[in-house]
């Protein structure tokens, strides 16, 4: 039964696992979905009882209430908050993982997709996790690097518009309008092409070129707005409401956040279900950082992790940064000003799931704080020196926090810390 839950203690994540069996994942998690009102070119999904997903509903994090998962869903309007997506396990699973599968797929009892032949896939997923040896010395603590820029179109959107797109298929949804910083607009019209479907990108007009080109290559609608990603925002809501396409923006729709969550399935793979002490994230609209957390709670309730879980840190340039503002201050000034990044995905002034992510700073004990242009500048070069590997922006600054954070003693001497490179260096050149 759901029932209602103050915001002091309502349940992130809350999920229960059953008949758990060693190396087995039996996992019920209780989610969040919203429901949006089907527009003429939607039909209602039929579940059948030979799904591939266990997912059963969706359900806002702040007061339980559930959402019809067959249906087409935004976000939770109750609450004005994303939705998440709930799972079923009523009888015990011998196998969940697919061992044979290398994406984000191998998950896909996992993820919301009911019938296998509608997953939209480009091979996204599987990322390799580097050791920085030479950096690792220098600074007296045991660094890792995430490497998303491998993904398909080059960026860590590649997974959560993967499930966005194949459940938009599945629901029948044949156009998806998104507004962008940039590589969520090259994923979604490469996806949409994949899958024969139509794609609107709405990005600022001071995007890299080679952003705007990957766009058109697919054939997607390419309209450029002066300003940043939230006055993209509003031209795609008023296209929405003009040509009934989907809103794809991050957070108002439940399925990106489930593509991304499958970076903290990855990680605790990869490391052999031992996380590290702290996980340095870039962000934006908060749907990575929100989507580990979601991963890793599960997998603790499940008993795949036993030991603590990582402290979070978001890092924000100074340019924008309403997340590290409402983090130290309680809230976003009322006189808060943005002006854009280097780092185009962390140029995002107001974050819709703002509240999500204070919840996953402090239950994890984790911070935030920012980085200026020129030390993201200073990073990539430090990196591509010392250790071989062209950064995008965002990834550098995760870097560059890290320092600040060995300085102040936030990160001791001898921990395990893990960096995210979130896209490819040669997509942001002009």
């Amino acid at each position: 039964m759901v029932g209602r839950k103050s915001n002091h203690d309502r349940a992130f994540f809350v999920l229960t696992a059953i008949n758990l069996q060693p190396f087995s994942i039996t996992l019920v998690r209780r989610y969040t979905i919203v429901t949006l009102l089907p527009t003429p070119q939607v039909k209602s999904m039929h579940i059948t009882q030979h799904s591939t997903s266990l997912a059963t509903a969706l359900q806002c994090p702040n007061c339980g209430r559930l959402y019809n998962i067959g249906d087409v869903q935004s976000y939770a309007t109750c609450c004005n908050q994303p939705l998440f997506t709930r799972y079923r396990l009523d009888q015990p699973l011998h196998q969940v993982v697919d061992i044979n599968c290398h994406t984000i797929w191998r998950y896909n009892r996992l993820l919301p997709v009911f019938e296998e032949q509608n997953i939209v896939s480009l091979g996204e997923g599987g990322t390799p996790l580097y050791t920085l040896s030479a950096l690792s010395h220098q600074h007296e603590v045991n660094i890792q690097l995430k490497d998303e820029s491998v993904n398909p179109t080059g960026s860590f959107k590649a997974r959560g518009i993967s499930v966005a797109v194949s459940k938009a298929k599945e629901l029948g949804i044949n156009h998806c309008i998104i507004p962008t910083a940039g590589n969520a607009g090259g994923a979604l019209s490469a996806y949409c092409a994949k899958a024969g479907m139509k794609a609107t990108v709405v990005m600022p007009r001071h995007t890299p070129l080679t952003l705007q080109t990957e766009c058109r290559m697919y054939g997607a609608e390419l309209i450029l707005v002066d300003g940043l990603i939230s006055d993209c925002g509003r031209r795609a809501q008023q296209l929405v409401a003009q040509t009934g396409g989907f809103d794809m923006s991050t957070l108002k729709e439940p399925y990106r956040l489930e593509g991304k969550k499958t970076m903290g399935y990855e990680i605790a793979e990869q490391l052999h279900w031992l996380l590290p002490d702290v996980i340095i994230y870039p962000t934006g609209g908060g749907t990575g950082l929100i989507g580990m957390w979601k991963a890793f709670t599960e997998m603790k309730q499940l008993g795949w992790l036993t030991g603590k879980l990582p402290r979070m840190v978001v890092v924000q340039s100074a340019n924008c940064d309403p997340v590290v503002q409402l983090f130290r201050q309680g809230a976003i000034p009322t006189n808060f000003s943005a002006t854009p990044s280097i780092a185009y995905g962390l140029a995002v002034p107001t974050p819709f799931a703002k509240d999500l992510m204070m919840d996953v700073l402090q239950q994890s004990n984790g911070t935030a704080l920012t980085v200026t242009e020129t030390e993201i500048t200073i990073g990539m070069r430090n990196i591509a020196s010392t250790e071989g590997l062209l950064l995008s922006p965002e990834g550098s600054a995760t870097y560059m926090a890290m320092q600040h954070l060995i300085a102040d003693g936030w990160i001791q001497e001898g921990e395990n810390v893990l960096l995210f490179n979130t896209g490819s260096w040669y997509k942001y050149r002009s």
